[in-house]
């Protein structure tokens, strides 16, 4: 079974989706000028100060917290262990070069996903690529709109929405509390179906409040760790640049990498973590209350950089910086590991926590990615069997092996992603024009303050 798996994911995740992904990026980082950099503070403003003025279900900061939800989970710590354990340090160049141009991707769905979103028969606002698909492209590309909605229901099920973040609670939990899988399991499942049967208000109002405090946790933790070691990053970022380009060499536990390797690893990794150019975070970017959609579209933007240009890069440094990555081990307890090496009593809850409640607020956000794809297929009749079936694979995901989990994952991820980037760039036209607009509009506002102070 795992061959067969890892023989289907190396096909898709082979050059031409690479291509697809990072060209995609690159494509929109010209014609939208760089924008993730000379608009980045502007976007990082935007998320407290947006005005919210807009038709939707909630707020722009809310909307980014629940997408960060589902983007800052295990891929931020268990990811980050696996691609360095598989490519070496020079997945992590990979993963900074993905969520760069991944940044002007995440920008276009978000902007996208406020242009067409609609209103479903519940009177929720309903919105993702399978809606820019077959409003923007047209009729005749409903099918690969039908693609995508089906494919994100596989990856709320099976990818990144249930198995890989279970799996990651209940084994960091035994490693660090002994507490038995089942119990684990068991309370988790409860706790997902005390919030996801609330629909997006509950999910949403746990999110913001859940989502900057562990966030801030796991941040300082490793940043901690980092200035206690910091005589070592200056040779871990060359040692992570150097791999980029030339592959790693085997060392201890470590069985060697090419640079293919690590380009694969990091990019994939990166997808997983910060969703650019899955097609994920515009479902929920489509409920915020704006009448922007390149307001939105920048909002969104941000999730990208403080999910892997900050929280994996942080990740990253520490494993490279601990020379944990040449053992043995993989996933959460690679990253316990390092933890441990400067909070020997401590460190193993800290990071038990962190990753508990990045998992748990992962799986809250992909029930909603889930259940909007359902919706978009059968109607709104199909969300409660979804949300009964996606808290039943809660249960079932402690209980299914590591290996086989990730290259699942990485599966389903590839095949929601192309249909996605394919609309991408076809609509990439109507994203330009629509950041023309919002660029006007705010010129526009400037000069009329500018009058009312005189």
């Amino acid at each position: 079974m795992l061959e067969l798996l890892t023989a289907i994911d190396d096909f898709i995740w082979g050059p031409p989706l690479l291509i697809l992904l990072i060209g995609t990026g690159i494509m929109l980082t010209i014609r939208l000028k760089f924008l993730q950099v000379t608009k980045l503070p502007m976007a990082l403003g935007l998320i407290f100060t947006a005005r919210n003025k807009g038709s939707g279900d909630i707020d722009s900061f809310k909307a980014l917290c629940t997408a960060l939800a589902a983007t800052v989970g295990t891929g931020n710590i268990v990811g980050v262990a696996t691609a360095v354990h598989a490519g070496g340090p020079g997945a992590i160049f990979w993963m900074w070069v993905a969520a760069f141009v991944g940044m002007a991707t995440k920008y276009a769905e978000g902007c996208l996903a406020v242009k067409y979103r609609t209103v479903d028969d519940n009177g929720e606002v309903s919105g993702g690529p399978m809606y820019y698909i077959q409003n923007g492209l047209g009729e005749k590309y409903k099918p690969l709109a039908f693609l995508f909605a089906f494919f994100g229901v596989l990856v709320a099920f099976f990818g990144i929405g249930t198995f890989a973040q279970v799996n990651a609670i209940v084994d960091i939990t035994k490693l660090t509390t002994s507490i038995p899988v089942e119990y684990t399991a068991a309370i988790l499942t409860v706790l997902v179906a005390a919030v996801t049967l609330g629909g997006l208000q509950s999910i949403a109002k746990t999110a913001s409040k859940v989502v900057p405090a562990m966030a801030a946790i796991y941040v300082i933790a490793t940043g901690v760790f980092l200035i206690m070691f910091a005589d070592r990053i200056p040779g871990a970022i060359e040692q992570i640049i150097e791999s980029a380009f030339t592959g790693t060499a085997a060392q201890g536990g470590f069985l060697g990498a090419t640079v293919m390797l690590a380009m694969r690893s990091g990019v994939a990794r990166g997808v997983f973590s910060n969703e650019s150019g899955l097609g994920s975070a515009p479902i929920v970017a489509a409920a915020a209350k704006t009448k922007w959609p390149a307001e939105q579209g920048l909002i969104s933007m941000t999730g990208t950089f403080i999910d892997t240009i900050i929280i994996c890069t942080m990740t990253g440094l520490m494993l490279v910086v601990s020379g944990t990555w040449t053992g043995t081990v993989n996933g959460a307890a690679l990253t316990n590991e390092a933890f441990l090496m400067a909070f020997p009593d401590y460190g193993g809850i800290i990071l038990c926590v962190g990753l508990a409640l990045f998992a748990f607020t992962t799986i809250l956000g992909w029930n909603y990615y889930g259940e909007r794809c359902v919706e978009y297929l059968v109607g709104v009749k199909g969300i409660l069997p979804y949300r009964l079936i996606f808290i039943a694979l809660v249960g079932c995901g402690a209980f299914i092996k590591l290996e086989v989990i990730w290259v699942l994952a990485d599966i389903v991820n590839g095949l929601m992603a192309i249909p996605n980037l394919i609309a991408l760039i076809g609509l990439s036209t109507v994203v330009v024009k629509e950041t023309k607009e919002y660029y006007d509009y705010l010129q526009n506002r400037n000069r009329l303050l500018k009058v009312v102070q005189k």
